[in-house]
Order: C-alpha cells, then structure tokens, then sequence
C-alpha cells in the first residue's frame, strides 16, 4: 500500500568503532529500530569525513585500519520518532544526532503499527479498583493494560470488572449514573479489598508490533476479543489495537478503490443482507415498561427494537437511555429499582409506568439490506455505533448488523483470498 505521510528523518552521525554493551553502536540502532516498529532504518558507511574532535576519517588504501564514519539514517512518522529519541539518547554517548521533517511515501504492507494507538494508558498490579474505573471513565476507553514497568501482565476490561469485581452494570452505563451511584460503585468495588491483579484477564493475548492489519483482525475474530495490546520484539507494550481501528483502517481502504470496486476483496463486495442477525428482540409502542425491561434484561443486545402492526421501525428502547432518563427525572428510588433490575437483581413492579412507546428513542440509526459492506463500515464507523438497524426497502425490520459480524466478516475474506488483502501484501 502506498501511503503519504509528513514524516521525520533521523540521521545519527558516528563512528564504524564505536560501541554500546560490546557491540558496534550502528548495528544496535538498527535492530532497536526494528524491534519497536519502526518504518525503517539504513546504516551507511561513509568514505571521508570528520566530526567533534577533528579527526579526519577516510578509506583511502593506506588508512583502511582507520575508524570509517558512518550514518544510520530512520524515517517514520513524527509521534514514532520521538518516542525512539529517549533509548537513542541513552546509546549514543558521542556524535551528532539531527532531526528534519520530510514528505514521505510509504510503499509498505499496512501493520498493526500504522493503525494502533501508541500512547496507551496503563495500571500497575496493585491499583485499587475505583482507580480503575475512575481511569476507564475519565478516558472514556474500554481496557486497561496491568504493566510492571514495560512488561504486560494481564489487562481489565469491562467485563473484568462485571465477572470478578461483581461491579453490577457494564461499563458503558455508568458514565450516565449520577454522582452519588457512581461514588456508591466506588466505594462497593474498594470494600472487597481487591486489586488490578486480582481482577485483570491474564496471559493476555498480544500481537507483535509488526504484524499485518489482517493478522490482528483474524486474531481478534477468532478469539472473539475487542482489543489486542501490541508489543515489540522485546516483548515491552507498545501499544493497542482495537476492533474499530482495523475497521477505520478497512472503511479507509475501500473508500479509496470506491471507482475501482474490481479491486476489492470479496467480502467486500456482498451487502448487509448476507451478514445481518435477524434474532433482534421487537415489541409494539404499547407494551408496558416493565415488560420492555425483562426483554432487555434477557438480551445480549440490551436494546429492544420497536415496531408498528407491518413491523416498520417506529423507535427504539436502549439500557442506557432508560438509566440517563431516570438519572435526569432526579428520582433517586425509581433509578435504585431500574439498576437493580439491570444487573438482573429484583425491582418493584410498580415502579414502571408507561409503555415501550413513551420512552423509546425516536431517532434510530437505520440501512437499508441493500446497502454495500464498504458503506456500512464507513456509516458505523462514522456515526460510532456498535449496532445498526437494517430494514428492507419499504422501512420494515429485517435484522440488525454490528462490529462484530464485520469484523468476522472481514478476517474470513481477507484470509480466503491472500492475493488480495487490500493491496496489503
């Protein structure tokens, strides 16, 4: 693939005998290159020339025992290069480093460097567990790597905290509770006494700096995860790639052979009608709330979709709606009983007056089944939803489509048809 960047070129000017650790200084730069990712890296033996302390160094015949000079010159990205200047800095003792933007033109295969995020946030094995939501809600993110130093111990996610911290709502709910329920959260997941080892999912599955953009969505698809921390050839974390970012990277690439759709893979080329889940939980405007809420209790979807008598898509009932709803109503007995209910603990029935139709939520992202993959992709990830309503030409409910089944999608084509990964390879 060919991408334009505006890069950074990194020249590192020393000597042939100059040494780190017992080892030529240029060959270890090189490797320390190559073992975080880096785009590349080119050591160059020069034939004349002098530095700091006057010397002359040539290659002449006579004085090919002298000490030759030499360039390892680094182009890549300016946020890679200046995570590198730090373990330059501790190599390099003596010589001349520069640094100067370029315009770069990278013919490469797509890796999960491209594509990941670099500057990821990380615990240590003991921070307390309302430290760890604290993080998770302050950052708005979904993970959290357990490091010891550079090293990757396990990682916390949401589900972590649901199955072993018995935290009782998942984690997307609880930036709608308010200041009092989330402190209430706090204060029950310190009482266990239990820390960030304790909790966390560990081995943990990884992916190499290094590997392909389709490699990391196989993985994912196949061990049905929603992230992969990445490190280097050293085993130290180096960053994390996510579902939506292969899938950002994959709307990206198709979006740029839209004029020549021969050129895509053919799991791009089929539309969401060969990839929806029609098992999608329905009710009609009128049936009683508290009946919506044993339906959403009941489903991994935690949505009910709602539909008129000729199964058109009139709206739709969502988990965190209902609790930013109650939350707003300022009714502190009426959210305990609906959080209680959706962590599956009991609630009273008469707390839930109205109807499906009096709290559902009008504005529903919807496709048609005609709809290609690629626009799919670039519609969710656009809008940044997980799922979408699919509906046939006359606006009725067929089924629905979601990161995952995209995402499945994806690493079963790319890996059936290898010639053509997306001009990856």
């Amino acid at each position: 693939m060919k991408m334009h960047h505006v890069a950074k070129l990194l020249r590192i000017y020393l000597g042939e005998s100059d040494k780190h650790a017992g080892r030529p200084l240029y060959e270890l730069i090189v490797e320390e290159a190559r073992s975080r990712g880096l785009a590349g890296a080119t050591a160059v033996r020069g034939v004349l020339g002098f530095g700091a302390s006057s010397h002359v160094h040539t290659a002449k015949l006579l004085r090919l025992s002298e000490d030759l000079p030499m360039v390892v010159e680094i182009v890549d990205t300016a946020e890679r290069i200046e995570a590198f200047l730090p373990l330059l800095e501790k190599m390099v003792s003596k010589g001349l480093v520069t640094l100067e933007p370029v315009e770069a033109i990278f013919h490469m295969p797509m890796r999960v460097r491209d594509v990941m995020t670099s500057e990821v946030l990380s615990v240590g094995p003991d921070a307390p567990l309302s430290s760890v939501l604290a993080l998770l809600l302050s950052r708005k993110i979904k993970a959290l790597p357990v490091v010891q130093g550079r090293k990757i111990l396990g990682i916390i996610t949401g589900g972590d905290l649901l199955m072993r911290a018995g935290m009782g709502l998942r984690l997307s709910l609880q930036h709608d509770l308010p200041k009092d329920a989330l402190a209430e959260q706090a204060r029950k997941l310190d009482s266990q006494g239990k820390r960030a080892c304790d909790i966390m999912t560990s081995p943990v599955q990884t992916i190499n700096i290094m590997a392909k953009v389709p490699e990391a969505a196989r993985t994912m698809a196949s061990k049905q995860l929603k992230r992969l921390p990445v490190v280097d050839d050293h085993g130290d974390l180096a960053g994390i790639i996510s579902r939506v970012d292969v899938l950002k990277t994959v709307a990206h690439v198709a979006a740029g052979l839209g004029p020549l759709p021969d050129l895509l893979p053919p799991c791009l080329r089929c539309t969401v009608a060969d990839i929806i889940f029609r098992d999608v939980p329905v009710t009609g405007p009128e049936r009683p709330l508290g009946e919506v809420l044993d339906m959403i209790v009941s489903t991994p979807l935690r949505r009910v979709v709602v539909v008129d008598e000729q199964r058109r898509v009139l709206g739709i009932v969502l988990d965190r709606d209902l609790v930013s709803r109650f939350g707003r109503e300022e009714q502190p007995g009426r959210l305990r009983s609906l959080l209680r209910r959706l962590s599956a603990g009991p609630a009273e029935s008469e707390a839930w007056q109205g109807t499906a139709g009096d709290v559902m939520h009008r504005d529903v992202f919807t496709l048609p089944e005609t709809t290609p993959v690629p626009q799919a992709l670039d519609f969710l990830v656009r809008n940044k939803v997980k799922r979408v309503v699919v509906t046939d030409e006359q606006g009725r409910l067929v089924g629905m489509i979601d990161r995952d089944s995209l995402l499945r999608l994806l690493a079963q084509g790319l890996e059936a048809s290898p010639s053509k990964q997306l001009k990856q390879s």
